[in-house]
């Protein structure tokens, strides 16, 4: 049975490689969101097994989508995959609820951590 993955990232290029390597490993990616409010709108349509959420997006910022994602599904498993790999933001991430944190682009890291939350 395949994970089902929401990827959010307002970069297309992004999507697509998080996309292939997703597939690559048995995850099957349901929706991709290209900014935060949109991830909200297909998290609450999909109710996807994970989501890989980007922090810096148009209209709505990736902690802002984490917030209402948890908020609509407290047990929702969010990974913040973001090139803004501040301790700050880190920090802020896994306090709001994220489960994870990948800085872009060591991509290498996702698919350990995914398989992590599923144990």
């Amino acid at each position: 049975m395949y994970k089902t993955v929401l990827i959010a990232d307002d970069s297309r290029f992004t999507r697509n490689l998080l996309k292939k390597l997703l597939t690559d490993n048995g995850y099957q990616v349901v929706a991709e969101a290209s900014d935060g409010n949109n991830a909200i709108s297909l998290y609450q349509e999909k109710t996807p097994d994970i989501v890989i959420l980007d922090l810096i997006m148009p209209i709505m910022n990736g902690l802002d989508a984490l917030k209402s994602i948890l908020k609509f599904d407290p047990e929702a498993k969010v990974i913040i995959c973001s090139s803004m790999g501040q301790k700050s933001f880190i920090i802020d991430a896994l306090q709001i609820g994220a489960k994870d944190f990948i800085i872009k682009p060591y991509f290498n890291e996702l698919i350990p951590a995914l398989n992590k939350l599923f144990r």
